[in-house]
């Protein structure tokens, strides 16, 4: 027999529904995911840490568990919220229900709501703190703890993600570039594809310091995905620009982004419901091509869409648009010569599970490290 549980936004929105996952209670900021598969890349993604994660696709763990997806050594979420959790694992690579593996690591869900009345109240509401428990049945008492819980607004949690210890991913086949990457909530997949691409990276602990990266003999600098709020970031603002300043090619992702703007001089918001799912439009506006694109981010770029602007470090400029809504996606620096020198993009170019539209980013990495764009 299944605990019931609740689930109490900080508005006082209340859902009831059953225990899904591990049996507690958990809180964090309640934001909703569009992708209707890669579950799992979703829960090992660090850039989710203290997200309560909504699933809009109505079905899911269909496939279930198993221990080559997973993008990071644990499940990052603080909580998981589904309307209808499968039966039973349908997948020859499944080793364990999703149900099991919520358990083992001790991630509180609930299951058997209206996710879809959820949703639209998110995105009528925004995103907004959230409790969910299986051990309280009051939820004027859950409400309480909820508004007492910390917000993601002013918080730097790209350090409680990171590698503590600095490791190298070799080049597949001969080897091009070394990257020094910094560690902010990467994905296994990354570094991944730059191996693909004869670049050894050396992936760096978010405590970094310039002279870190450069000791590495670094043809290049990339900065990750990441979870928080840009704007109490300061140490690898500080580092970023220090490289930049050296003229070291740069491409970041996601926080990665964010970290670039304001390095370059742009502030950050927060969107009022974010960006999250496998099916978000952006234009390449460099090339005119319109990709469906990979997204998990509640903050963006306050960067002027036309022209460009005159920084420390060269010409800024947005290079992605979301064409849902026209958020800045994506940003370019050039030298005095129009060389590109650095750039940056909102989502996951790495795309695991999918898709992969945007993978030439990293072939646009190394032509950028070879002077080529």
């Amino acid at each position: 027999m299944t605990a019931p549980a609740i689930l109490v936004l900080e508005d006082g929105r209340t859902f009831s529904g059953e225990s899904f996952g591990a049996e507690g209670e958990t809180f964090g900021e309640a934001v909703f995911n569009t992708g209707m598969t890669g579950y799992q890349e979703t829960l090992t993604d660090p850039s989710y840490h203290r997200q309560v994660v909504v699933m809009t696709a109505p079905h899911v763990g269909n496939t279930g568990v198993n221990d080559e997806d997973p993008e990071s050594s644990r499940i990052w979420v603080a909580g998981y919220v589904v309307r209808d959790p499968a039966r039973r694992s349908s997948s020859w690579r499944a080793s364990r229900t999703l149900d099991e593996e919520l358990r083992e690591q001790g991630v509180v869900g609930i299951s058997g709501i209206d996710t879809r009345a959820l949703t639209r109240h998110l995105r009528e509401r925004g995103a907004m703190r959230v409790g969910i428990s299986s051990t309280e049945t009051d939820a004027a008492a859950l409400l309480e703890r909820v508004r007492a819980s910390v917000e993601m607004s002013g918080a730097e949690l790209a350090s409680e993600v990171s590698t503590q210890e600095a490791y190298v991913v070799p080049a597949i086949g001969t080897k091009r570039f070394t990257v020094a990457a910094l560690d902010l909530g990467i994905k296994t997949m990354t570094p991944h594809r730059m191996a693909e691409r004869g670049i050894e990276v050396h992936v760096l602990p978010a405590t970094a310091s310039l002279d870190d990266v450069r000791a590495v003999g670094a043809d290049g600098l990339f900065y990750s995905n990441g979870p928080g709020d840009p704007a109490a970031t300061t140490h690898q603002i500080e580092v970023l620009q220090g490289a930049l300043a050296d003229g070291l090619p740069y491409f970041g992702i996601c926080f990665g982004n964010q970290l670039f703007g304001r390095a370059l001089g742009f502030g950050t918001y927060k969107l009022k419901y974010g960006h999250r799912g496998i099916n978000q439009p952006v234009m390449d506006r460099t090339t005119g091509k319109v990709e469906v694109t990979a997204h998990n981010h509640g903050f963006a770029v306050d960067a002027p869409l036309e022209g460009g602007t005159t920084t420390p470090y060269g010409e800024a400029s947005v290079s992605h648009v979301c064409l849902n809504d026209d958020v800045v996606e994506g940003l370019e620096l050039r030298d005095a010569d129009g060389r590109l020198t650095g750039f940056s993009v909102q989502y996951h170019p790495e795309a695991a599970a999918g898709p992969h539209d945007a993978a030439y980013l990293f072939d646009r990495f190394t032509d950028v490290m070879e002077g080529k764009a």
